[in-house]
């Protein structure tokens, strides 16, 4: 983390067919926060490559209002068998979210983000199973000028990253706040209401929340 932050990025609209807008640099703290606030993310290929970073030509979100626990949310939260916190474990949310045959959350980026986390801009969210006090589901993500960009979940028991999405969701709220980037699209994604925006409809949406936090 020793090197200098990257000071500028390609415009975002430059991004090609798969959303590849820059190669290189490093995960320093204010490369990333420059990356958060222009709507671009890095997405490692590995350990050894170099830093990937992405504007998606198609960018998913979760407006709150659109937002819809299934019944078998619902009735997980009625059972009352897990608790929530935020920000109590992040480095054991992250360290599960890696836990995966395959993982772009590299040694690199769970040091990058736990710094982050330091600084006060990386979050988790974090679902505790009652009965064994285990960490059993979580989120994590940054948030940066009133903007919350979900990274990833993990679970261990059956619905409990969705648990923690909702926890997540109901703490930004309270907060004023009224969306969440998910980045891209899936089917899991998909059936808690996320919906995909285009590129250029993603970035105007950016600004003027970013506007709105900034007057408020």
């Amino acid at each position: 983390m020793g090197s200098m932050p990257i000071e500028r990025f390609p415009d975002p609209l430059f991004s090609d067919e798969n959303g590849l807008l820059a190669v290189g640099g490093d995960l320093h703290p204010e490369s990333l926060l420059l990356a958060y606030r222009s709507g671009i993310f890095p997405w490692p290929m590995d350990e050894e490559s170099p830093i990937l970073w992405f504007s998606p030509k198609n960018r998913a979100i979760i407006e709150f209002q659109n937002f819809h626990p299934s019944k078998s949310l619902i009735k997980l939260i009625k059972q009352k068998k897990y608790f929530h916190t935020i920000d109590k474990a992040f480095t054991q949310t992250i360290q599960l979210c890696s836990k995966r045959e395959t993982t772009w959350i590299t040694a690199e980026m769970k040091s990058a983000y736990s710094l982050l986390h330091k600084q006060g801009y990386a979050h988790s969210v974090e679902i505790w199973s009652k009965e064994t006090m285990k960490l059993v589901g979580g989120v994590y993500g940054v948030e940066v000028d009133g903007v919350f960009s979900a990274e990833s979940m993990f679970h261990s028991e059956n619905n409990t990253s969705k648990l923690a999405l909702y926890y997540l969701i109901q703490h930004l709220k309270k907060k004023g706040q009224h969306w969440i980037d998910v980045q891209v699209i899936n089917p899991h994604l998909k059936t808690l209401g996320a919906t995909t925006l285009s590129q250029k409809e993603f970035l105007q949406k950016l600004k003027q929340s970013q506007t709105l936090n900034r007057r408020s």
